[in-house]
């Protein structure tokens, strides 16, 4: 049977960049196969050192998840469409839902009303709707990509209350997507920086920051005074938390992602459906999906997600019977396209299930293979600074330096003398590295160069090989201001 894979873009490194592979193949498992067998790289970020499909990957076929058909074991026939959606981080959507229970609402004044006249036309809003929007509160996670066009679109809406959670400051490189910040705010608190924008936008809306580090230990209370949590993180083990804590208060979450050119939204609300733990019960090991700050991420791209999740928060505040609970929605910006997922609450979910076993939040660094103690033991890194590599060089000592990022990054900075040899590729391309130099390796500011190291090593590399600490960056800060940072 001829069938056609979709691959997402976080693994397109390791099939050449393409998206879509026809492979042949009787069942999900077979096409699988078929397609490790061709692009062997790929095959360690699908399936685990026991040869099972590892548990934050979930296979799609025809838009239907096959853990709830037959597994690897579930058949296809000729012009089957099967997807890949790993994480970048039973139940049925019930016919009519009752409205999220929010304080009594208020009236609205003359100014209020001729500000929101263009939702009080409407039938689905109207003045009873506008009325539960003003008393609302929505609690953000993160005033980023995600967050900035969510916070603007809230406010807007005339949401009553906005709480906003981050603890970063704005930096240039933020700008090409944050539009909630501006080149004024650049090295400003961005909780600072959004609620100035957001009180701007709308004076009416009251604005709450909250500049702290989402844990454990203040989740539960800072979700306790929020009608709905929307989650606008960038990490795992946020994410995790986040869940699990909208479960335990009850809260919905209102769910998205992006990377690159592609997003996914959802609502999580274990009342009434799916959790994010449902949909992927374990998170990926550490390093192993890349980040935006690796990968990159279309400007416009968090805009339309953001969006999409303001969107779904306003249809939850007036209870509109359409929400993205148990259902995935999937973005391919390039492509121009959504696709949408079915989504199901698993019983045996740890933390929404028949018989939870997560009463209380826990250590999600722990859990996402972060805290030093869940590392595995590795052979010591050496490292080299860029101070101590450009004294070496200009003395003339013979180093080989290999340069791991993407071709577009090479393009947009390089240091003279250096090879590139992409990170997907470095192994298959060893033999063009000289064992008996000294080698030097770099990336844009060290994680990728650590990972293609322990990579040569595990393929028995004979030579010494030093990381290059900071990368590119930290060669463009302490050495050379002329290369450019990005």
């Amino acid at each position: 049977m001829s069938v056609t894979i979709t691959i997402p873009t976080a693994l397109r490194q390791f099939t050449g960049g393409e998206s879509q592979i026809e492979v042949q193949a009787n069942t999900a498992g077979a096409a699988l196969d078929e397609l490790t067998q061709k692009f062997t790289e790929l095959r360690r970020h699908l399936y685990d050192d026991k040869n099972t499909l590892r548990s934050f990957v979930n296979v799609y076929v025809n838009d239907e998840d096959i853990r709830h058909q037959s597994g690897v074991d579930t058949p296809l026939k000729d012009g089957d469409a099967v997807m890949i959606v790993p994480s970048i981080a039973g139940g049925a959507t019930p016919d009519v839902f009752t409205p999220l229970p929010l304080p009594p609402p208020g009236s609205l004044s003359n100014e209020e009303i001729a500000r929101y006249s263009r939702h009080l036309i409407m039938p689905e809003v109207g003045l009873e709707g506008q009325r539960r929007l003003k008393s609302a509160s929505v609690l953000m996670i993160g005033t980023g990509g995600l967050g900035a066009p969510l916070g603007m679109y809230l406010a807007a809406a005339g949401i009553g209350r906005l709480g906003i959670v981050d603890f970063d400051v704005v930096e240039s490189s933020n700008l090409q997507r944050q539009i909630i910040h501006g080149t004024k705010d650049i090295g400003r608190r961005k909780v600072d920086s959004a609620r100035d924008r957001l009180a701007d936008i709308n004076p009416h809306t009251e604005i709450e920051t909250h500049e702290t580090r989402l844990t454990s230990e203040n989740a539960l209370r800072l979700f306790e005074n929020y009608d709905i949590i929307v989650d606008g993180t960038d990490n795992f083990p946020t994410r995790y938390l986040v869940n699990d804590a909208c479960v335990l208060t009850g809260r919905p979450n209102v769910y998205g992602s992006i990377f690159r050119f592609e997003g996914q939204a959802s609502v999580f609300w274990a009342e009434r459906g799916a959790c994010y733990r449902c949909l992927y019960p374990e998170p990926p090991p550490p390093g192993l999906v890349p980040s935006c700050a690796e990968g990159g991420v279309l400007g416009v791209l968090p805009g339309i997600v953001g969006g999409i999740q303001a969107n779904e928060t306003i249809k939850i505040i007036l209870g509109a019977e359409g929400i993205l609970v148990n259902r995935l929605l999937l973005f391919d910006a390039w492509a121009m396209k959504f696709r949408e997922l079915k989504l199901r609450k698993d019983p045996d979910c740890p933390v929404c299930g028949d018989n939870p076993t997560i009463r209380e939040l826990i250590d999600y660094e722990a859990f996402c293979g972060l805290s030093a103690a869940q590392q595995p033991v590795e052979p010591q890194l050496e490292e080299i600074t860029v101070t101590e590599l450009k004294y070496r060089l200009d003395r003339g000592e013979d180093i080989q330096i290999i340069d791991v990022r993407e071709p577009n990054e090479y393009e947009i900075a390089h240091l003279a003398g250096t090879k590139l040899i992409p990170l997907a590729q470095v192994v298959n391309r060893m033999g063009e590295i000289d064992p008996a130099r000294e080698t030097v390796v770099h990336c844009k500011g060290g994680v990728r160069s650590a990972k293609a190291i322990a990579a040569l090593k595990n393929a028995a590399f004979p030579g010494r090989l030093l990381n290059l600490k900071g990368g590119i960056l930290a060669w463009s800060d302490e050495v050379d201001a002329s290369v450019a940072k990005y």
